[in-house]
């Protein structure tokens, strides 16, 4: 008898396991081309491991980077008031015509949500990190959702000279976006090992331009280097650290524009203001940020002192604004990097999604999001550690 009544809970067993079995294989079938490169060839290999920055079979960063994993992970389900909009995000969309005028200053930005932005400057036109899916996810059905639709479709962008992929993450590196642009010829430069990737999804190898940091290629009239940053990379975990991550100094005969990617503070961003600036523009990662992992994401104050670092004249905060990707109200980046602007006398862009501005041209920062609670720095702040040693922290200026 009770080999009998043990039969049923055994079939449970047997069932659930099939049934975990069977959702793994969907995942993994759905997402398998999501994830990317596996293995590279031995002269892709031989191409990183000449790096400066890959040593013990990685990439590393400038500085090490600290996170209380702990309780991060504890908190991962938790969700912030406000973390998503509550209504319709004001969003100007178009069909592009306000692009098919080049900008009569020689700069204009136009700003799609988190970090997508396409950057006219100096007779040329670079996409930046550009996602067009509705989910950051190697899976369609699974993963953070937009919260718009993106302002203009991509099928309606005049024709860009470059893409530039600042690192592999899912909501930077988007496969159905980066097949799209390929269909159209479109050339990418990305920092070492993610043209595996591209090669993996059809982009042809002469249309893929790697760089190592502080390396640099044409485009056109404008030099585009890759810039030191203070991130990680990895879709999938076993290969995490096997790319390279990196920002982007755009200059031209006329003008200067720095995007950070995704980093957190650092030193080198001095050498990068000294070497490359002053920049007329930056485009900075201000949003998805934690005080539990602090050296991964600049935060909003933060991002103001990269501005200044790296010798900017007009701020433009990006990575926010469209997904919910960290326990934080939806509008207290832009909320809290204004708030530090003023503080420290700088001017900040803050152009509605699907806005086409010319910097040199702005009126004053407009503000087209809801008033809405969020949590000031003093209430909640974020900062880097110097070397990876939580008790050593980085003095963020004072309010002047």
């Amino acid at each position: 008898m009770g080999a009998e009544r043990r039969k049923p809970v055994w079939r449970r067993v047997a069932w659930g396991g099939a049934c975990a079995a069977a959702l793994a294989a969907l995942v993994l079938s759905s997402a398998c081309s999501s994830f990317g490169q596996w293995s590279r060839s031995p002269q892709e290999q031989a191409q990183v491991q000449a790096s400066p920055q890959w040593h013990d079979g990685q990439f590393n960063n400038p500085q090490p980077m600290w996170s209380d994993m702990k309780r991060a992970l504890w908190r991962a389900f938790d969700s912030e008031p406000g973390q998503s909009p509550a209504g319709p995000v004001p969003v100007l969309r178009s069909q592009g015509e306000a692009l098919a005028v080049a900008p009569a200053s020689g700069l204009r930005v136009t700003w799609f949500g988190h970090s997508s932005t396409l950057l006219e400057i100096d007779g040329q036109r670079v996409l930046l990190d550009p996602i067009w899916s509705e989910r950051p996810s190697p899976v369609s059905w699974a993963g953070p959702k937009r919260w718009f639709a993106p302002p203009i479709p991509l099928d309606k962008l005049p024709a860009i000279d470059a893409v530039l992929v600042s690192h592999d993450h899912y909501d930077h590196l988007d496969r159905a976006t980066v097949m799209a642009l390929q269909a159209r010829g479109a050339r990418f430069i990305v920092p070492l090992g993610i043209g595996g990737h591209l090669r993996g999804w059809g982009v042809p190898n002469e249309r893929i331009v790697e760089l190592d940091w502080w390396q640099s290629t044409a485009v056109g009239t404008l030099q585009v280097t890759a810039t030191p940053a203070r991130h990680a990379s990895g879709r999938i975990n076993p290969q995490a650290d096997h790319t390279l991550w990196s920002g982007f100094a755009l200059v031209g005969p006329q003008h200067r524009v720095w995007y950070s990617g995704d980093t957190g503070l650092f030193d080198e961003m001095n050498d990068i203001g000294a070497r490359l600036g002053p920049f007329d523009l930056t485009l900075i990662e201000s949003g998805q940020y934690d005080a539990d992992w602090p050296d991964w994401h600049l935060g909003p104050e933060q991002a103001v002192l990269a501005h200044q670092r790296v010798r900017g004249q007009l701020m433009m905060p990006v990575h926010w604004g469209l997904f919910a990707l960290a326990h934080h109200g939806w509008t207290e980046p832009v909320e809290r990097v204004l708030a530090a602007a003023a503080c420290q006398h700088v001017s900040v862009l803050t152009p509605q999604p699907g806005q086409s501005v010319e910097p040199q041209q702005r009126a004053s920062a407009s503000r087209w999001w809801p008033a809405q609670p969020w949590h000031t720095a003093a209430e909640r702040p974020v900062i880097a550690t110097k070397r990876g040693d939580a008790a050593q922290r980085v003095e963020l200026p004072r309010c002047s």
